[in-house]
């Protein structure tokens, strides 16, 4: 069965600014560090854009995972969609959206995922990764809408052409 979950981040940031800090492999890696997430293949470093994958290695649960997504939508700023091409569960799909306020910009992240291993993996969904997955998107949009405003400490936008 899916599970899904609906994260909302408000940021000083422009959009711009905050959609680019999103798709940083970089940024990622910095938000990550507890796990001791590592870029290992695919793109490894600055911007990841349309069609292009990165296979991530972290330790969650004290369990050493390997996990290759692709962007398989992109928007330039609005939106882009990260989805699991291989990986530990059975599907997991990530949509960024980012609305331009007043105030800078209100990220939005829409997660879906299912786990493997049928009504074991159904019962794990409920119990315990769906809480641990919103916890490490909320921690996530927390540290990207801290960023700096200061535009030279951030990945460069280039409008998503890849």
């Amino acid at each position: 069965m899916t599970v899904s979950f609906v994260c909302r981040t408000e940021s000083a940031l422009p959009r711009e600014r905050l959609f680019d800090l999103a798709r940083s492999v970089d940024v990622h890696l910095e938000s990550q560090q507890r796990a001791g997430e590592r870029a290992v293949a695919g793109v490894t470093t600055g911007l990841i854009g349309q069609g292009q994958e990165v296979t991530w290695q972290a330790r969650h649960f004290g369990v050493p995972l390997r996990m290759t997504s692709r962007i398989t939508a992109l928007n330039f700023p609005a939106s882009f969609t990260d989805e699991q091409v291989r990986g530990p569960l059975k599907a997991f799909r990530h949509v960024h959206e980012f609305e331009a306020t007043a105030a800078g910009c209100i990220m939005t992240d829409r997660v879906e995922f299912t786990a493997p291993f049928g009504p074991a993996g159904r019962l794990v969904e409920r119990l315990i990764l769906r809480r641990y997955l919103q916890r490490l998107i909320e921690d996530r949009g927390r540290f990207l809408a801290a960023a700096p405003l200061d535009a030279s400490s951030l990945p460069p936008t280039d409008a998503g052409s890849d």
